[in-house]
Formats: C-alpha cells, structure tokens, sequence
C-alpha cells in the first residue's frame, strides 16, 4: 500500500505489477499516477480524520483510464507545492477588496495619511527585508499573508496572462488617500511596491483602481467598481476573480449576481475572506476559477474571445 496526506484528507493505494510510480510533492505530498497497469487495484479511498466542509474546488481526483487502472490527477487549480502557484487556467483579472481582506486595517478608523517616514521594515516571507508594514498615527497597516504571496508570485509571473486591480468602497477621502498612499509605501519583494506591481507593470503606469464610494462611484461595488472595471480594462466579467471580505455587505453575492456576460452567462468567481485573505483562500480562489471551466466531460470552455 502506499499511503499519502493532502490537508486533514489520507490517501491510499494499492500499487500492483507493471505498474510505474511517478511521486510530485506538494504540500505534504500530492500526487500518484498510476501509468500502464491492465491489473485492477484499489480503488483511491479518503479517511476524514475530523469532519470539514470542503473550501475549494480543488484538490485531488481519481479517475478510471481507457485501460482499466485508476490514475490520481491534480485538479485545475491545484498548487503543485507549497508556492501557491496553482496550474491555471489563471484570471486574466484579479480583483481585491483592501480594507480587513488585503491588508489588515480598515482605513476609516485610520487619520494619517502615511510616508516614507512612516514605514515598517522586515522580512518580506524570505524573499529579503523590505516594508512590511506603515504606520498611520500608531496603527500598522500590514498585508495579509495570501495577499504577499499572491503578489509575490505574481511579480515571478506565475500567472501567466493575469493582471491585478483593487475595488474598495472606503467611506471617505481621506480613507481613499490612506489607501492609495499605503499601496505605494508598501513592498511585495525589495525595492518592488504594491503600487509599482500593480500600476506600474499592470497597466503602464494607468490607475485602474476603485478606491472609495464618491460618485461615480458607490457602496455597491457590483453597479459601479465593476462595471468600470470592466470598461477600462476590456476585461470580461468571466475572467476575473474577486476577493473581498463582505463584513459590511454581500459584495462578493452581489458581484456574482449582476456582473455577468451575455453572452455565456458567466460572471465574476468571488470568494469571501472573512478573516483576510490567507493562503488558504488565494490558493481556493485559484482553484475555483480553474474549475469554473471544467465541464462533465473534462473539457473546458476557456476559449471563448474577448
């Protein structure tokens, strides 16, 4: 038998006669394919050490082949190690919500608008010191850990294709201004800002961002932000993944429910982060996208045109 983790899920296998192992790590260890074996085997069985709703799309999945053996695959979206990275099909747009899901603070309760005598020096999750926090008045605004890593790989071009934008209803000018000021002091690898990544290298140096809920924009993200959004980037709603925390309003239901193509009647994958988006939640949000496309039959339908 051979034995293997995947989250709080234990796998098992049967490994038989003419049968060649391939091993991948990932985040304990992730895969067995099974390749030209004619032999039965055990079929693949999951224990549950403790009950857990699922959280994603993704994960492992054992499927019957044309020769009668069973094969472990990663699912769309599945990281193949601990980087988050995922497998794509990857979001042409990734759309996060700041305040209590992309960094820590909630820009309302802040009264300083922050510079570069304000900010926070450390380790950058290995990557080397860089900001990693800035002060506003004696709060620190920090990203979450999803977020740094998000960004991280995006700066390597993990995600081919993808680019990133923010939606934030911030309630007043001067949150808008604690934000924006924030997103250029703080850095995603040395030297790197979140600003410099996302509005520099995204999109040349255009701010793209919808920050705030001053007319034309509103407390509603799924009427405004995205609809202009969808504008400027000539992005379809289909291709785009959203983050938000939805502690002051269904953004995330919302979003869902009114941003969606005509023409395939698809919209915007959203997923709450009611605690900030971690790891866990990037990594489902990944998954999620990529499973968006995969239909009954394994194929995809990822090639419809702008």
């Amino acid at each position: 038998f051979f034995f293997f983790r995947q989250g709080r899920k234990i796998f098992f296998r049967m490994l038989v006669p003419a049968t060649r192992v391939m091993l991948s790590r990932g985040r304990s260890l992730v895969a067995c394919l099974l390749i030209g074996s004619t032999s039965p085997s055990l079929q693949t069985s999951a224990f549950h050490p403790t009950r857990r709703s699922p959280r994603s799309a993704g994960g492992l999945h054992a499927r019957r082949g044309h020769a009668g053996h069973s094969a472990l695959t990663l699912l769309p979206g599945m990281a193949d190690g601990d980087d988050g990275g995922g497998v794509g099909p990857f979001p042409e747009l990734t759309v996060f919500d700041l305040d209590a899901c992309f960094w820590d603070q909630e820009m309302y309760t802040l009264s300083k608008v922050p510079d570069e005598t304000c900010v926070v020096k450390g380790d950058l999750g290995g990557r080397g010191e860089g900001v990693i926090g800035v002060m506003s008045g004696r709060t620190r605004i920090s990203l979450h850990k999803g977020s740094l890593l998000a960004l991280q790989n995006h700066n390597d071009n993990k995600y081919p294709g993808m680019k990133v934008c923010f939606a934030s209803s911030a309630d007043t000018e001067l949150a808008e201004r604690i934000g924006r000021a924030t997103l250029k002091l703080l850095e995603v690898v040395p030297g790197t800002t979140v600003w410099d990544l996302v509005v520099k290298r995204d999109w040349d140096g255009e701010d793209v961002n919808q920050i705030g809920r001053r007319p034309p924009l509103s407390a509603n993200k799924s009427s405004t932000h995205f609809p202009i959004l969808r504008e400027l980037t000539r992005i379809r709603y289909d291709r785009q993944l959203f983050f938000d925390d939805c502690q002051w309003g269904d953004h995330c239901g919302q979003v869902e429910r009114a941003c969606k193509e005509a023409q395939t009647g698809r919209g915007v994958v959203t997923v709450r982060t009611p605690y900030g988006l971690g790891v866990e939640e990037w990594e489902e949000g990944l998954a999620k996208y990529a499973g968006v496309y995969q239909s009954v039959d394994g194929s995809d339908n990822y090639s419809i045109k702008k």
